[in-house]
């Protein structure tokens, strides 16, 4: 009795915490109509600076209390809408998530620069030393102190929204702007103040979790993704719903680690336990159903090139690899060689999001499992290995995806990203998987009469792989089925009143995706000829898509692009140590700039059709260029 008594006391005091987390959240949503991916960042940002302040350089902890929680937290936020999300209004989900998304690549970066990662820190708990007994169970102040905290705050955000006529005013912006301002609502100026309350709950949350865990940049900014299941449960808008969602998951983790055997499978899924929650609660929470945007927002269209164009774009640049290579490095090859398959990943997220719509937070953990297959099968180098790391990468996409079917926008970006979380723990950092060494060696086909062991021929290779697969990803695009892709991602409820399958379309383009990916890893693989857990990451996958989103999701130039700049921030690096973790730093601000120019740089015009558009304009006309909302590629519905 006394364990579940200890381990109650325990889950309550994560459950609490989460439910922090959540509230934030769902004061942001509410009030703004955006879902913060870099809530947890934010949080983390406000921990070290409360960790500076009042550890670093001695302020009393009230003053530094206040001067977080008051004054810095709420002036984050309030410069965050101002900058960033107010120009979003009426933007489409995809681009709203990867803006906050790039947010929190950012504050990532930001946070490496200002506090070096490798020097370890302590922040103390609250009333230090101090604890009472509570049926038997030793409780510290610090523990009762998050109970009490969070409760209040539950009590408190609820009369504030619902009570009030400020906490009114912060939700009918949201719904109806223009009519809230009718009634003397200033949208924008009510739109800050939930962006500077959500900042100062992200804030409190971070201040009362890093004392119990550790105050570390990754662990604070990924354990506060526990509170999104937490938020679900209250579907967004409910906070007593919240709060309770945010205590039985504390709950249910603590029982887990308490009462779950060790040394078996089921003591693998410990540390994934609230990543299932949350998918759990995805499935289980209603859907609304499908339903037309509030606003269309036609956006240009690339230019699909056709097949002779791509045959012959694909022999010139297969020909300038060969020739380049010859005059690099070994170690030049290496980094372009690593450039060519994540471009050949990345190729997946163009049929996918660029083509579908379909948001997807996990397309690393597909190459990851194709890189295992092709390690564990037929000694890690056989033709057989590259089909079994499709074969494995496709299935694993085609079971993650019939669940999420009717998922699209926000919740199919959380259930891919709970099953990203959940596999970063349960495989790729199961020392059953890679290994004590956690490293698993995977080798290069065999091609008789071609020898691929050297750095340059493996480099053409993977050109010639890229050009192959880009060729057929446009000639998806050119087919019936790509013109049902473009359909279901521009409307889904229009594709699915003419009659289209979409859930059929939804299945085929998850797997094709996913299989797709799984390539990428083998090649990844082979290319560096052997994987490790950290390969896989989480913020690995986000960093991918994000840089697809910079360069162009929809073109497979951008992908091109996108994949040799991943591959050359390390050696940038290299140059300029003191910017620690300048891929994230980089990638961030340039995600944040994708709501001013949603088709990234290689989607956008090139300067012969701005060229030809002023032409045709003729003098005294607007150049056609100005006009973003002009689609010059209409969608074809094809049954």
């Amino acid at each position: 009795m006394s364990e579940f008594l200890a381990l109650s006391v325990v889950g309550i005091v994560a459950g609490c915490i989460y439910a922090l987390t959540a509230m934030g959240l769902v004061v942001t949503y509410t009030t703004s109509g955006i879902f913060n991916f870099a809530h947890g960042a934010i949080g983390m940002v406000a921990a070290f600076m409360y960790w500076e302040l009042s550890v670093n350089q001695g302020l009393p902890t009230p003053l530094a209390l206040v001067l977080v929680l008051f004054v810095f937290a709420p002036l984050m936020g309030a410069l965050i809408e101002r900058v960033l999300m107010r120009p979003l209004h009426g933007a489409s989900v995809e681009t709203t998530l990867t803006v906050t998304i790039g947010l929190l690549l950012l504050l990532i970066g930001l946070a490496t620069i200002i506090w070096d990662p490798t020097t370890s820190r302590v922040l103390p708990q609250f009333f230090a030393g101090n604890s009472v007994s509570i049926l038997g169970v030793v409780v510290t102040w610090h523990q009762l102190t998050v109970v009490i905290v969070a409760a209040a705050v539950a009590v408190g955000m609820r009369l504030f929204l619902f009570r009030t006529r400020p906490g009114t005013a912060m939700r009918a912006v949201v719904d109806d702007p223009e009519l809230a301002s009718m009634a003397g609502a200033s949208p924008a100026r009510f739109g800050q103040y939930g962006w500077a309350i959500g900042a100062f709950l992200a804030a409190l949350a971070g201040i009362l979790l890093a004392p119990l865990v550790t105050l570390d940049i990754n662990t604070l900014t990924l354990l506060v993704i526990n509170g999104y299941a937490a938020a679900l449960v209250g579907r967004l808008k409910n906070l007593p719903l919240t709060f309770a969602g945010g205590v039985v998951l504390g709950l249910v983790e603590s029982y887990a680690v308490g009462y779950l055997p060790t040394g078996t499978l089921l003591s693998q899924i410990k540390p994934v336990v609230p990543m299932v929650f949350l998918f759990i609660v995805i499935l289980v929470v209603p859907q609304g159903r499908l339903r037309a945007a509030g606003r269309a927002i036609a956006l240009r269209v690339p230019r699909v090139a056709g097949w002779r164009e791509s045959v012959i774009a694909g022999v010139v640049f297969v020909a300038i690899t060969w020739v380049v290579s010859a005059h690099l490095s070994s170690t030049n090859l290496a980094t372009a060689g690593h450039g060519m398959a994540f471009a050949i990943i990345m190729l997946s997220l163009v049929l996918l999001v660029g083509y579908g719509g379909q948001v997807s937070l996990c397309q690393l953990t597909f190459a990851g499992l194709g890189a295992f297959a092709m390690g564990e099968v037929a000694g890690g180098g056989s033709w057989l290995g590259v089909l079994a790391g499709i074969g494995l990468a496709g299935a694993v996409g085609a079971l993650v995806a019939l669940p999420a079917i009717r998922l699209r926008g926000l919740y199919l970006a959380l259930s891919t990203l709970a099953f990203a979380e959940a596999m970063d723990f349960a495989f790729f950092q199961n020392t059953n998987v890679f290994g004590t060494g956690s490293a698993l060696t995977v080798g290069r086909v065999h091609i008789p009469g071609i020898s691929l062991q050297s750095p340059r021929a493996f480099l053409v290779l993977l050109a010639v792989v890229f050009v192959v697969v880009g060729i057929g990803v446009l000639a998806v695009r050119r087919s019936a089925f790509g013109r049902r892709l473009v359909a279901m991602g521009d409307s889904p409820s229009g594709t699915a009143t003419v009659g289209i399958n979409i859930t059929r379309t939804k299945l085929v383009v998850f797997t094709a995706s996913a299989a797709l990916a799984g390539l990428g890893g083998v090649l990844y693989g082979g290319q560096q000829n052997q994987v490790g857990a950290n390969d896989f990451q989480l913020l690995y996958s986000l960093t991918l898509l994000l840089l697809a989103s910079v360069w162009g999701i929809k073109t497979v130039t951008g992908m091109l692009f996108a994949g040799l700049l991943f591959a050359i921030f390390p050696v940038i690096q290299s140059h300029v140590p003191a910017l620690r973790d300048l891929l994230y730093l980089a990638v961030g601000l340039g995600a944040i700039s994708i709501g001013r120019n949603p088709n990234g740089v290689m989607g956008g015009k090139t300067p012969l059709e701005r060229w030809r558009d002023r032409r045709a304009a003729g003098p005294g006309q607007p150049d056609a260029t100005a006009t973003a909302d002009v689609v010059e590629e209409p969608t074809r519905v094809a049954g």
